[in-house]
C-alpha cells in the first residue's frame, strides 16, 4: 500500500473556534481543514474546544489523555492511504448525560470557553434531531423534554441551541462582540434553521435578548462532503498494521467537499487556501448534495437493509440497484435544482457512484437508515413535492419510501430483526401494530405523520398510490421483484 503520512503541527495552546459535537465526522472534516490550514499559513490563531454533548464521555478523555491528537485515514481506494496525524484540537469537554444519568460534566467550562471573548466561530455537528426543529416546517419543538427545560432553567442548558442561548446572553450581558455560529450538518438552509432554533429559544426567555441575537449574530450556511463511516474492529486492525495504535482514529474517502456562506463579522481562517468554496449562497450545493448524494444514500440504505445488504459498496454492486441510484439522481433530483451555470449533474452523479465503490470503506447502511425521520424531508419529500405540484410522479422516492415504511418494523424481508434507531420509534412501532395486516392503512398512517411528510405530498393521490403499490410488490416479490416492477413503469 501507497501511505503519505503527515504529522501534526506543534500546539499553541490559542482557541478561536469551539466546536459542538466531538464526532468521527467532525474530526474527519473540519478539523482536517484547520491541521491543514495551520500547517500552510502558520496561523495559530483558530485552535479548537470541541465537546461532546451527548454520552460519548469516553471519547473526550481518551483524546485529554493523548495530548489531544488522533489519526485520519484518508482513503482513495483500497491501496491508496493519506494517514494524517490531528492536532488542532486543543482542549475536549462533555456537557452531556454520562451513564450515570448527571448531565453536564464540563458545561460550565464549556460556557465559560463560548463566552470568552476569543471564540470568534462556533461550529456544530450535532445531526439533525440535534437542533429539536420541526423536520417539516423547520419550528423549534418548544415541547420536546429537552427544550422545555431549557426554557425551564435556561442557565443549566441541555440542547446545543440552549448552550448558544446562554452563551450569547452570558456576552450580551458582558458587553462581548457575539461569536458567528456556523452549521455543519445536512439540513437544507442550516444557517437559517439554526438561526431559527436560537431565536425562538431566546425569545422564550428574553424580547431585548432575542432581538440583540436576531441584529447581531450571523449564522452563514455550509455545505459538508465526506464519507466518514463508523469505525469497526477491521479498520483499526488496519491501522495496527500501520504501526498506528489510536483508539481515537478515523477513516474516511480521499475526497473532501467544504462549501461556506461567507459571513463572519468577527473574522475567519483564510479556509479558501485549502480549498474550501467561500460563496455568497451556499442553497444551490447544499440542496445538490442532500438530494443526489444523501438521498441515493438512503434509496439504498433502506432496500439493501431491506434485502440484508450490509454495506454501500455491496449494495452499489448490485447492478439493478445502481441503476436505481442512477435513474433517481438524473430523473428525479436532478430536475428539481437550479444550479449555476456550468454545473454538470450528470457528471455529479457518476462521481457520487464511483465514490460509492470505494471499496477501502465499508460503510454500513445501517447508519445511514439511522433517523430518517429527520432526513427523508430534505433528501426525498421536498423534491417529490416539487414534482408532484408540476404534475410529475418520483417512482423511485416512492419505493424509497416503501422501504423505508417496512424498515421501520424493525425486520429484513428474510424475517431477521433489527433495531430501529429513530426518535420517532415508539411510534413507528405502533403504526405496525396496528396497521401492520393493511398496507393501504399502514402507507396512510405514515404519510400521516405531518412532522415528516408534507401534507400537500400525503394529499397527493398518485403519489399514495405509488407508495402503496411499491409496498405491495416489495412485500410480495423482494427487492428484485420491486426494482423489476418499477424498470417495467419506464
Amino acid at each position: 500500500m501507497a501511505t503519505q503520512r503527515i504529522d501534526a503541527m506543534p500546539k499553541t495552546g490559542q482557541i478561536g473556534i469551539v466546536h459542538l459535537g466531538l464526532g468521527a465526522f467532525h474530526r474527519a472534516h473540519q478539523a482536517v481543514y484547520l491541521e491543514r490550514y495551520r500547517r500552510r499559513s502558520g496561523d495559530g490563531e483558530w485552535g479548537v474546544c470541541s465537546a461532546n454533548l451527548r454520552s460519548s464521555i469516553a471519547l473526550v478523555d481518551s483524546l485529554r489523555g493523548a495530548d489531544y491528537r488522533y489519526h485520519v485515514a484518508e482513503y482513495a481506494d483500497a491501496q491508496t492511504l493519506t494517514l494524517r496525524e490531528i492536532g488542532v484540537i486543543e482542549e475536549t469537554l462533555f456537557s452531556g448525560c454520562d451513564a450515570a444519568g448527571s448531565w453536564g460534566r464540563d458545561r460550565e467550562a464549556l460556557l465559560t470557553r463560548l463566552a470568552a471573548p476569543t471564540t470568534r466561530i462556533v461550529t456544530l455537528t450535532v445531526t439533525e434531531k440535534g437542533y429539536f426543529l420541526n423536520p417539516a416546517t423547520g419550528e423549534l419543538r418548544i415541547d420536546d423534554p429537552m427544550v422545555a427545560g431549557d426554557i425551564a432553567s435556561p442557565q443549566q442548558p441541555r440542547t446545543a441551541p440552549g448552550l448558544l442561548v446562554e452563551a450569547l446572553a452570558r456576552r450580551y450581558s458582558a458587553g462581548t462582540e457575539p461569536f458567528t455560529v456556523l452549521s455543519c450538518d445536512n439540513m437544507p438552509h442550516n444557517g437559517q434553521r439554526t438561526r431559527m432554533a436560537v431565536l425562538r429559544l431566546a425569545e422564550q426567555r428574553s424580547a431585548e435578548l432575542a432581538r440583540w441575537i436576531d441584529q447581531r449574530v450571523a449564522f452563514p450556511s455550509s455545505m459538508v462532503d465526506r464519507i466518514v463511516p463508523a469505525m469497526t474492529d477491521a479498520d483499526f486492525e488496519r491501522l495496527a498494521a500501520l504501526d498506528v495504535n489510536d483508539p481515537n482514529a478515523v477513516v474516511g474517502e480521499a475526497f473532501s467537499q467544504w462549501v461556506v456562506e461567507d459571513n463572519f463579522p468577527s473574522g475567519r481562517p483564510r479556509w479558501e487556501t485549502e480549498g474550501v468554496e467561500m460563496v455568497r449562497d451556499v442553497a444551490p450545493f447544499e440542496t445538490m448534495k442532500l438530494r443526489m448524494l444523501n438521498g441515493s444514500h438512503s434509496l439504498l440504505a433502506y432496500l439493501g437493509a431491506l434485502a440484508g445488504i450490509e454495506t454501500v459498496v455491496e449494495g452499489v454492486g448490485h447492478p439493478a440497484l445502481r441503476a436505481l441510484l442512477r435513474r433517481y439522481m438524473l430523473e428525479e433530483a436532478a430536475p428539481t435544482l437550479d444550479m449555476p451555470e456550468g454545473a454538470d449533474l450528470v457528471v455529479y452523479a457518476d462521481s457520487l457512484l464511483a465514490r460509492f465503490t470505494n471499496d477501502s470503506l465499508r460503510h454500513r447502511l445501517q447508519q445511514i437508515a439511522m433517523d430518517a425521520s429527520q432526513k427523508l424531508p430534505q433528501r426525498w419529500l421536498t423534491g417529490a413535492l416539487t414534482r408532484a405540484n408540476a404534475g410529475q410522479a418520483s417512482p423511485c422516492v416512492a419505493l424509497g419510501v416503501a422501504a423505508w415504511i417496512h424498515y421501520t418494523a424493525g425486520y429484513d424481508l428474510n424475517g431477521q430483526a433489527y433495531s430501529v434507531d429513530d426518535p420517532m420509534a415508539i411510534l413507528f412501532a405502533e403504526l405496525h401494530h396496528i396497521h401492520g395486516d393493511h398496507p393501504d392503512a399502514l402507507v396512510g398512517a405514515f404519510l400521516a405523520i405531518d412532522e415528516i411528510v408534507p401534507a400537500q405530498l400525503a394529499a397527493n393521490q398518485p403519489f399514495v398510490d405509488a407508495v402503496v403499490s411499491a409496498y405491495r410488490v416489495l412485500k410480495q416479490g423482494g427487492l428484485n421483484g420491486a426494482l423489476a416492477a418499477l424498470n417495467s413503469e419506464q
